[in-house]
């Protein structure tokens, strides 16, 4: 079905020049002056809604789409049917992104403040900001201007945010510097204390002061329920661009270059560095004072326990290289197999 208006309002009717332009595609002639009001499956998609199609999958519902326009790669553009305009582009989920977005904006702020908020003295409030039911604003924090602060949620004293930030429904940042564009998810956690501690001569636990901030740099996403550690005396430094998804765990000191992926239930323990664009895949996991190269990329569920030179792949636990990794895999399969053929019928293997 199209996408909900109760949930995601629309900014159609718009003209398909103008979602071809923003999203590279060169039109039609013809087809300049059709509008149309939103995005929707191939399937339920109308005469005045945009549809997507990427893969080989799914040409049968292409060839049936009603759309009004079709996102589509070069090589299944004609398979578009007759009626249903091509956006024709190389990177079709990109151009479906960019399109869809226009169509569907992000909420903004209302420039509103709920009578419930908290306001501590000396916090600065931009231009434009909207703050929810019940949030808090701690004592000398500054918000830019047009951020949205959410039901419940909470900015510590003395954070900084950006212009356009968005802190939703029960997150909380403290000890927190963060850039323009910041989005915290609902439930998100952004400079907590570090898990750290030593043990004296009689196996208390003594709390090691936790000192340090966390920088967050432009466009930073963190996802919901995602913990992000303040440093122990450095800094935890998350780069711009990077995404962090639901789930996840930073510990204290971690730092991240630009536009890094973290995937839902990664944890990464204290003092970790990632280069540029790393991705950690679901469920893996890195121990403390390793570095993961520029553009490395580790496969879900792997067990980091050593550096990772830049642009490698890993996988498995302990992480070694992709084709490393299925090598001893597919070794292990054989073994399995011709232990089995060797059994005989009354369970013996042979060898007595």
């Amino acid at each position: 079905m199209a996408a909900d208006p109760r949930f995601h309002p629309g900014a159609g009717p718009l003209p398909l020049a103008q979602l071809a332009r923003v999203a590279g595609i060169a039109l039609p002639a013809d087809a300049a002056d059709r509008t149309v009001r939103g995005v929707a499956p191939l399937h339920d998609a109308g005469p005045e809604e945009v549809a997507f199609h990427a893969g080989k999958k799914n040409l049968g519902a292409l060839r049936a789409s009603r759309a009004g326009a079709i996102v589509v790669a070069p090589e299944h553009a004609a398979a578009v049917p007759e009626g249903s305009v091509a956006l024709v582009s190389p990177a079709p989920v990109l151009a479906y992104a960019r399109i869809a977005t226009l169509l569907h904006p992000p909420p903004t702020a209302s420039g509103t403040r709920h009578p419930t908020a908290v306001v501590e003295p000396g916090a600065e409030i931009g231009e434009g900001c909207e703050i929810g039911p019940y949030a808090v604003i701690g004592a000398g924090a500054r918000l830019g201007a047009d951020c949205i602060i959410g039901p419940h949620a909470s900015v510590g004293p003395g954070c900084v945010l950006g212009a356009g930030c968005r802190v939703l429904a029960h997150a909380s940042l403290s000890h927190c510097l963060a850039g323009d564009r910041v989005t915290l998810h609902p439930g998100a956690r952004v400079g907590n204390e570090g898990f750290g501690f030593q043990p004296d001569a009689t196996g208390t636990f003594v709390t090691i002061p936790q000192l340090g901030r966390v920088i967050l740099g432009d466009g930073v996403e963190i996802g919901a329920n995602a913990c992000v550690d303040r440093g122990s005396i450095e800094d935890t430094v998350i780069g711009p661009g990077t995404r962090v998804d639901n789930l996840a765990m930073l510990g204290h000191n971690v730092r991240t270059g630009r536009g890094c992926v973290v995937v839902a239930q990664v944890g990464i323990s204290g003092s970790v560095v990632l280069g540029d664009f790393v991705t950690l895949a679901g469920q893996a996991g890195v121990r403390d004072h390793v570095t993961i190269g520029s553009r490395a990329r580790v496969g879900a569920q792997a067990g980091v326990i050593d550096d990772i030179p830049p642009g490698q792949d890993v996988f498995g636990t302990p992480a070694i290289p992709v084709r490393e990794a299925l090598r001893a895999s597919a070794m292990l399969r054989r073994l399995a197999r011709d232990r089995n053929s060797t059994r005989r019928p009354g369970g013996t293997d042979g060898t007595e």
